[in-house]
């Protein structure tokens, strides 16, 4: 029901203008945070290959310096115009981004928000540099300055004319671990740029320049080394031609994370969100990780810009992608493929407890080492595998204690653990062909819970009554089906769990046991069918699978690196 006005008066009226300006500003600037993703992003489009930032959260004021092309007078009289942009021009453009900023809201709206000063100088020409102070639209002060080429955005006082929203936001340790976050996800995404970063005028953050996100990434996270880390760069082919991928992952059996919270995924330049792709890349990582563990990976695609919309969010972190399944498709290839243990991902790092021992080895003498590993052989894959895809080759030497196989290549040996080496093989051959028998004698079982029951008809097992708490198994998994203890591995199988872990729980049962000898017919078979497995780090329950112990490890364990003379005591 509608209220009843006279005709005379309307209860509808439009917004006064310095309100709508308010209400869009609060949306663009919501924290300090989003002061921070605006403001660099806005150096980044300049071509900033060093932005500094300093922050004052106390006194809610922020500022960011970079080296970017900065910009003429003309152009700070004008950047802090409702929808002022350099960046498009038409409509035709919203379809063509290429640039992280576009709406031309930044500086605007934190001019609505905040006192805001803006000091640039061009880095071509030989213009002056000028310094401009903002109130809403109007420019309230302006002055040459002595500045270097690039911009300086300082913002004083904010959300001072909004106190309900500071009171709104988290505390300052909250906001400063998003900031935190903010800068992260821009410098993976543009690894060669450098940041600093200062709170209350001392140096809080600083991450250096790389080659790709791979040198950023033990940056952010201390405890990862670039060796735990593997990088792959594809390119996918879509409807529109080709797209890049640059993928980094950590290596399921060096590094993973207690929680979920560093898979990222970057597009043209910026980290979004998109269910899809994160559950494509968890589904790729299933069966290599240990149990309540996750991985640590960062995808970047570089898309046409045709194929992407940024309109759903006004931080432009929620986006729309076309032929998202052909994305999907590439990603899971991609993580497969980076999985493999070949030729092009060899940089093998050492055992953390072996690093130890070689660091206490090498302070009794004064020698040094050149870490550099040697090239491995090349080889072939398998028909079963890429037969573009190159794989160590491997040669089996011996066994330890029954246990261990030891694994020769061109750049030192392998200590392959022969149980969970066999488990991977038979897991991946259960995912390829899940294929159930039917028994001449059926498995008699007894004392099942219905939920025993039904786990097992949901796995595609027949089982029938067979009179009082007694049932017939007539159909199993064809791996069990040699095995003495078929009825054990039943029970196992019924007590729980999705596919995944019924053919986990069958490879596991019928792998090599430990203690069982081998001849080297037998150890190079596996070692074999093992190194052409898709995901040859970890076994399903994620345990690591062998032991690299390279040339350069045993060199400088034994050191061979020092002149004759000195080891001889001359």
């Amino acid at each position: 029901m509608y209220c009843q006005s006279s005709p005379q008066t309307s209860i509808i009226q439009p917004l006064p203008r310095d309100v709508v300006k308010t209400i869009a500003a609060g949306e663009v600037m919501d924290s300090l945070a989003a002061v921070v993703r605006e403001l660099g992003e806005n150096s980044l489009d300049a071509g900033a290959t060093r932005i500094t930032i300093a922050l004052e959260p106390d006194l809610w004021r922020i500022q960011v310096a970079d080296n970017g092309t900065g910009m003429t007078l003309t152009d700070l009289r004008v950047c802090a115009q409702g929808h002022s942009t350099s960046k498009i021009r038409s409509q035709e453009d919203l379809h063509n981004i290429t640039t992280l900023g576009f709406r031309g809201e930044a500086l605007h709206s934190l001019a609505q928000v905040a006192d805001l000063e803006i000091k640039s100088r061009p880095k071509i020409g030989s213009n002056p540099g000028w310094g401009l102070v903002y109130h809403q639209d109007s420019v309230i002060k302006e002055e040459p300055v002595a500045i270097a080429p690039g911009t300086i955005v300082t913002v004083a006082n904010l959300f001072g004319n909004w106190p309900v929203r500071r009171k709104g936001l988290p505390s300052i340790s909250q906001q400063l671990k998003t900031v935190q976050t903010i800068i992260g996800n821009m410098a993976l995404c543009h690894p060669q740029v450098t940041w600093l970063v200062l709170l209350k005028e001392r140096p809080w953050l600083k991450i250096s320049p790389g080659m790709a996100a791979i040198d950023i990434i033990p940056q952010i996270l201390k405890q990862v080394r670039v060796s735990d880390l593997q990088l792959l760069q594809e390119e996918i082919t879509t409807s529109s031609g080709l797209s890049h991928l640059e993928l980094v992952i950590g290596l399921p059996d060096r590094c993973h994370r207690p929680k979920a919270d560093w898979l990222t995924i970057a597009v043209n330049g910026r980290v979004v969100r998109s269910p899809q792709l994160e559950q494509t890349a968890i589904s790729a990582f299933s069966r290599t990780l240990p149990r309540h563990r996750y991985p640590i990976c960062f995808l970047h695609l570089h898309l046409p810009p045709s194929k992407i919309d940024f309109h759903r969010h006004p931080a432009k972190v929620e986006i729309y992608l076309q032929e998202l399944e052909l994305l999907q498709e590439g990603v899971g290839r991609a993580i497969e493929k980076a999985f493999r243990i070949s030729p092009g991902n060899f940089s093998e790092a050492e055992n953390p407890r072996l690093t130890q021992l070689l660091k206490a080895s090498e302070k009794k003498g004064a020698y040094h080492l050149n870490k550099d590993l040697q090239t491995a052989q090349r080889k072939e894959l398998a028909p079963k595998t890429n037969p573009n895809m190159d794989v160590v080759q491997l040669r089996a030497v011996a066994q330890v204690s029954n246990t261990y196989i030891v694994a020769e290549h061109a750049g030192g040996i392998w200590l392959v653990e022969q149980h969970i080496a066999h488990e991977r093989v038979l897991y991946e051959e259960l995912q390829d062909s899940w294929e159930l028998v039917t028994l001449e004698k059926p498995i008699v079982l007894s004392q099942l819970k219905i939920t025993q029951l039904e786990q097992l008809e949901r796995l595609g097992l027949e089982v029938e009554c067979f009179g009082e708490d007694l049932w017939a198994v007539r159909t199993i998994p064809a791996m069990l089906k040699e095995r003495d203890d078929v009825a054990a591995a039943l029970i196992e199988l019924s007590l729980g769990g999705d596919l995944e872990a019924a053919q986990t729980a069958i490879a596991c049962r019928s792998a090599i046991r430990n203690g069982t000898p081998l001849n080297l017919t037998q150890m190079q078979r596996l070692l074999d069918d093992w190194k052409h497995t898709r995901n040859p780090r970890t076994c399903p329950h994620g345990r690591p699978i062998y032991l690299s112990l390279e040339e350069s490890a045993l060199a400088r364990f034994f050191r061979r690196h020092w002149v004759i003379g000195k080891s001889h005591g001359i």
